[in-house]
Order: C-alpha cells, then structure tokens, then sequence
C-alpha cells in the first residue's frame, strides 16, 4: 500500500527536558534531539507538514510555566522553525486536545501522523492513543523520542525498561514504530512503516514465553 498524507508532530521539545527531575533519560537528549532534527530536515526535503507543539501552564506554575526559559522549545529546535508551521499548546498529554490542530490536519488532508518529541511516558503515549478516534494512523520514530525513570508505590522502572517496554506496545495496537533512518526511507520508497498487531504481538509473545 501506499504511504498515506503525513505530518510530523514535535511534541513539547522544550527546555524543560534538559535538567531537573523531567530531563530526558533514554535515549539520551543528545540521541534524540539529533534525530528530530533529522526528521524535521527530512519532512522538509519532503514537503511534509510540521506542527510543533508546547506544554503550557499558567505563568506562576513550578513546570513548563508560560513565556518562561524552560516552557521554550530547545534551541536545536527552535532555530528550525519555519512560519509554515503549525503552532499549537495544550495542558494535557494528548496533542488532539487541540481542536485546531486536528482542523489544520483536516485541512492538510493529513491521515497519517508521525511522533517525535517528549516524553514517551506521558504526551507520546497519550498522543498515538488519542489518534485512534479520529481516524489518524500513527508512526513514532523510537529514536527521537525519550522517556524519564520512573518509581512510585507501584514500583520502578528505569528510562530504558519505560521507553523500550512503550515501543513494543504502540507497535501493538497505537502506532508503527520505526527509527528515523528506516522512516525516511519510507518516505524516499513512498511507503507506510510496517506495523504489528495486538493478535500478532500476543502470540509471538506467547512462543517467546514459552507458553504453548
């Protein structure tokens, strides 16, 4: 099948991420700030749609505060963006909060959207979950994305075990996960990325358990 209409969706790359208790883990901000990079030059080179996203509260709140250095988009980012973007905020996890942003991708005649950005655990997640009631497929590029450590009264987990566990289950159901370099390829060939399934996942997971 052919590649449908993308977009690429940077999801709250914002200097919130580079220090404190939500700094990036896994892969490093390093890794993935090199490969959203990548993706944005790619989309470019492709004429593909680019929306860029911030998470934004009110003024005096301790995270992601309005107008303040940390509620920016990180500066790899930022001295990309380009007035043909799409600019939009939101106060929750997923990016289809945002009526708006779901219009521009009507308007654009997008049906397929393509994740980059932070974190895995939270606004990714939320984001490639929140797509499937409007019709959207979804891609999300495993390397210019990034999760944090995580411990509560649940237990712990650490970025990698979070991010790593997160991409097996979007390749599930949500969302084809790929790395950049096999995305833009995808793009060069004018192909979808392949995608698993939840019956698919559950019986290769079921012989790699061991459980006849």
């Amino acid at each position: 099948m052919p590649a449908g209409r993308r977009a690429l969706i940077v999801i709250d790359v914002q200097n919130e991420y580079v220090a404190g208790p939500l700094e990036v883990q896994y892969p490093d901000r390093t890794t993935s700030i090199r490969r959203i990079t990548q993706a944005l030059d790619a989309a470019e080179a492709a004429g593909i749609p680019v929306a860029a996203v911030q998470h934004e509260y009110p003024e005096n709140a301790p995270l992601f505060a309005r107008g303040s250095a940390a509620w920016e988009l990180q500066p790899e980012i930022a001295e990309r963006a380009l007035p043909t973007w799409a600019r939009s905020t939101k106060d929750v996890g997923t990016v289809f909060a945002d009526e708006g942003l779901v219009a521009w991708l009507r308007e654009n005649d997008v049906d397929t959207v393509t994740l980059v950005g932070y974190m895995t655990n939270n606004c990714v997640l939320a984001s490639a979950a929140g797509a499937e009631p409007l019709g959207f497929e979804v891609e999300v590029l495993s390397d210019a994305t990034g999760a944090i450590h995580l411990a509560n009264d649940a237990g712990s987990a650490s970025a990698r075990q979070v991010h790593e566990t997160l991409m097996v289950l979007l390749n599930s159901n949500f969302a084809a996960v790929a790395t950049t370099d096999a995305w833009e390829a995808a793009l060069a060939a004018g192909e979808p990325l392949p995608k698993s399934d939840l019956p698919t996942s559950a019986l290769r997971g079921r012989s790699e358990a061991g459980v006849a």
